[in-house]
């Protein structure tokens, strides 16, 4: 009886190491099928879980609550599985190498606690070469077992897409390796019990390793070419979205849009790609180059509001400036990584503080990372400056009397309000006098 059979069975178990974004909605799905261990460092986040409480709104509260995943903060009871997902965040440092710490801690106490027959599979966005070469070392180190003789090991990036309701784990075709036939047949069908929409079996883990991060290097590219055509048409007079819905009638126009790229996967998984390249002798030009138009549109966002404060004949030093929203993305608690931080700095070195409302951000995490505090929206008054930044539905239904509401009384000739996410019609803003801005 191989190991998909006895998990199946309940007299083994799957673990989950790392119990974030991914990581938890990973083993709640598969608690409602096999027994679950999910482990993380963070004894807080843990209670919460216990308790009932989902900090990440990935699958609610009462699904948390209902749940069967035994969580803890205990290493050793990764002992009682022999089905281990590691699925751990892989960011880059400040010079944009890869920060392969979260990984190779989680492979270390997953080593020391590791058991003959087992199978480990890591989730984690990595360049091709990281599993084999960098996990499998510490795994055998750690766990004085031979890989290939007493564990066996595979990849199976994660496809998650943090606060989407529609493309969940269940609904994406799940790409699975393994580092030899037996163990890839071992792989696809552990995950073929959660994910309906099945899964494709790569021919290597390094195939597997860099399907993924070519994901979102191709999403990163196209991005950055919608932000460089909203830079160029901005500066013609012409209104981005407005072409874009143009040339989206073609058949075969990729329908991306201009914005900001933070989170920790497009704005991060291009340059674990990019750094292996180097390695290799290669300096890339397409990717380095969208991810340096990419990094630079929060500076370029801040720029255009006090351009159009200028034009306002609004003193910038005393211009009263409010952003609407803060997460990297919208419907997404998540604030790590976030872009709109580099609005808020550029904006001070004008000498502007603005003031930032975000219903749905974890405050908590923002004030740790960030130090910034929160205002309630109801406290956005006396404006010269709205930028909407993410598109969080709370925001999705501000009406132009609620944007009133938010400004200085004065013309409307003066009030600025910066789009980024184009969530408003423009000429309703603009006919009703707003000095109306976006990307």
């Amino acid at each position: 009886m191989g190991l998909y059979e006895r998990i199946v069975n309940g007299e083994e178990k799957i673990s989950l190491v790392g119990l974030g974004y991914v990581g938890m909605p990973i083993a709640v799905a598969f608690s409602r099928k096999v027994k679950v261990v999910g482990f993380d460092l963070n004894a807080k986040k843990i209670e919460l879980y216990k308790s009932g409480i989902d900090p990440t709104n990935e699958v609610g509260n009462e699904v948390i609550k209902n749940c069967a995943v035994e969580f803890t903060t205990d290493e050793t009871k990764l002992r009682e599985a022999k089905f281990h997902i590691v699925a751990v965040p892989t960011p880059v440092n400040d010079d944009h190498t890869p920060d392969l710490s979260p990984v190779e801690g989680a492979s270390t106490i997953l080593g020391r606690n590791l058991t003959k027959g087992s199978i480990v599979v890591y989730e984690s966005t990595v360049y091709p070469g990281v599993t084999e070469d960098v996990c499998v070392p510490i795994l055998e180190r750690e766990s004085g077992l031979k890989c290939g003789v007493d564990f066996k090991v595979g990849y199976s990036p994660e496809r998650i897409n943090p606060g989407d309701k529609v493309h969940r784990l269940e609904t994406i075709v799940k790409i699975v390796s393994g580092m030899d036939e037996e163990t890839l047949d071992e792989v696809a069908k552990v995950y073929e019990l959660v994910v309906d929409a099945g899964v494709h079996r790569a021919e290597s883990i390094k195939v597997a390793e860099a399907a993924k991060v070519i994901e979102n290097s191709q999403r990163d590219i196209n991005i950055a070419f919608m932000n460089e055509l909203s830079i160029i048409f901005n500066k013609m007079g012409i209104d981005t979205q407005s072409v874009l819905r143009a040339a989206g009638t073609k058949w075969n126009f990729l329908k991306f849009y201009p914005g900001l790229v933070g989170g920790h996967c497009i704005g991060v998984d291009p340059y674990y790609l990019t750094y292996k390249a180097e390695q290799l002798g290669y300096h890339s030009q397409i990717i380095l180059s969208g991810r340096r138009i990419n990094d630079d549109m929060g500076k370029y966002v801040a720029e255009s509001v006090v351009k159009s404060l200028i034009k306002a004949d609004v003193a910038i030093k005393q211009a009263k400036v409010a952003i609407l929203g803060f997460t990297f993305k919208e419907n997404c608690p998540d604030t790590r990584n976030t872009k709109i931080i580099d609005i808020y700095n550029e904006l001070k070195e004008y000498g502007i503080t603005a003031t930032v409302a975000d219903p749905a951000a974890d405050a908590d995490e923002a004030q740790r990372l960030y130090g910034m505090e929160f205002v309630d929206i109801s406290a956005v008054r006396d404006c010269d400056a709205v930028i909407l930044a993410v598109a969080h539905e709370e925001f999705k239904d501000l009406k132009q009397a609620d944007f009133d509401k938010m400004f200085k009384a004065g013309p409307n000739s003066t009030k600025v309000l910066a789009d980024i996410k184009g969530l408003l019609c423009r000429k309703e803003y603009e006919q009703a006098g707003y000095n109306y801005w976006r990307l």
